[in-house]
């Protein structure tokens, strides 16, 4: 795709009472807005992510990238891996989009990756009135496995077909799922999908999915 919608608005936000620091990106005629929820030792300054993004805005989508742990969290294995914090912090991305007059208009997707697309998924469950669709890539679904019946939103799981355990781990959620659900496995990639072309395939699946429940451009 030709990509025609650059953003045409970037800010430095602080979410939630920690302030967490986040990166948004608006384009024009935004059809909805994506929250990128980071995995371990990632954060709104990912160059994965940042490549992923800058495919999105191309699709009409605007983003949020946003540290969802303090540095002194980060540093912190329990806090890592504590999918019910990392929730919240989603949670509170959503409620911030929300309490913005030129952003609540729009429908909102999450994309996670690793340890926060388990995040991503719980936190899905709990908002199922905030939360229209989801993004895993090379995720580990399999942390936020209580809630996964309860996800409502579409869900597409991306995953690289040399990343062996966690595609056996992603082939077990989807079962789990039983909203809307598709797994696309990209062949050769591994976890990071930093073979050449990998990530590139990867955000164009994850935006194709988001335009396809996202077209209104509006919250029900």
């Amino acid at each position: 795709m030709e990509k025609r919608y650059l953003p045409d608005a970037r800010e430095d936000v602080f979410i939630g009472p920690l302030r967490l620091p986040g990166l948004l990106e608006r384009v024009p005629q935004a059809i909805g807005a994506v929250v990128f929820a980071h995995g371990s030792g990632s954060g709104r300054l990912s160059p994965r992510n940042r490549q992923v993004a800058d495919v999105l805005h191309g699709y009409r989508l605007s983003t949020l990238l946003l540290d969802l742990l303090t540095p002194a969290e980060a540093d912190d294995r329990a806090c890592v891996f504590n999918i019910e914090l990392l929730a919240d912090r989603v949670g509170s991305a959503l409620a911030w989009l929300t309490s913005r007059p030129d952003l609540a208009p729009l429908r909102v997707g999450l994309f996670g990756a690793s340890t926060g697309a388990a995040a991503a998924l719980r936190a899905a469950a709990d908002r199922p009135g905030r939360v229209a669709v989801v993004v895993s890539r090379g995720g580990r679904p399999d942390l936020a496995a209580t809630s996964l019946g309860d996800v409502q939103a579409p869900t597409l799981l991306i995953v690289g077909g040399a990343d062996t355990e966690v595609l056996r781990l992603n082939r077990d959620a989807l079962r789990l799922l039983r909203c809307n659900k598709r797994l696309e496995v990209v062949p050769g990639a591994t976890h990071l999908f930093e073979e050449p072309g990998a990530l590139d395939t990867v955000a164009h699946l994850a935006a194709v999915w988001f335009t396809n429940h996202l077209s209104d451009g509006r919250r029900n």
